[in-house]
């Protein structure tokens, strides 16, 4: 369960950084500004980057996301044009294409097999509300994040409000696990160190003891 929290000392919340990646015209930025504002607009500059910050409660714990609206650099699908210092920045990627832009999908695809770190993502297929126009198959979907062990979902950010929150919250829960699970390799890495290393303080031995 989500819902947006009291203010709280920064110290005391969990700092969760997301980059929606896509290639142009997907509704990156009105899917963001839908979970940040439960408001939609469908007008954005597609050249432009943003960044948001914004407390919010999950499963009673006080986070701190941080979104990067990330943006192609030129047009075309060519993979040198995403921001690769955002995948690097990110602790998640919230993976984005339109269900009627084929292309979009191909673009994403390309993306995600060219990832080398090991990161959570979630993948969207976003603007249900035009399935009319649909190019890319739900099935197409769920094959493509069950390739890539991910959750999917398919959404319309000019529609939908829980469903949009719920899938940036799911990835949220998500980057959690992760962080939990390699904050805990690190201190048993740590320990097994110490371990290795431990020096063992006897006291005076038997021969040294004065004799009966």
């Amino acid at each position: 369960m989500a819902s947006k929290g009291i203010r709280r000392k920064k110290s005391y919340l969990s700092e969760i950084k997301i980059a929606v990646v896509g290639s142009c015209g997907v509704g990156k930025s009105a899917l963001t500004v839908r979970f940040l504002t439960k408001r939609y607009i469908g007008e954005y500059d597609h050249q432009t980057e943003n960044r948001h910050k914004y407390e919010i409660m999950v499963d009673a714990e006080a986070i701190l996301f941080e979104i990067w609206d990330t943006c192609p650099k030129s047009s075309g699908f060519d993979l040198s044009i995403v921001n690769q210092e955002a995948v690097t920045w990110a602790d998640g990627l919230l993976l984005v294409y339109s269900i009627t832009d084929r292309d979009s999908f191909n673009f994403i695809r390309k993306f995600k097999d060219s990832l080398q770190a090991d990161i959570p993502v979630l993948l969207v297929g976003n603007k249900v509300d035009m399935v009319h126009l649909r190019q890319v198959s739900t099935d197409e979907g769920e094959i493509f994040a069950k390739d890539s062990d991910c959750k999917f979902y398919e959404i319309s950010a000019a529609e939908h409000v829980f469903p949009v929150s719920e899938a940036f919250i799911d990835l949220c829960r998500d980057i959690l696990v992760a962080k939990r699970k390699s904050k805990q390799s690190f201190i048993d890495k740590i320990d097994r160190m110490l371990g290795g290393t431990r020096v063992y303080n006897r006291g005076k031995s038997d021969s040294s003891l004065p004799k009966d």
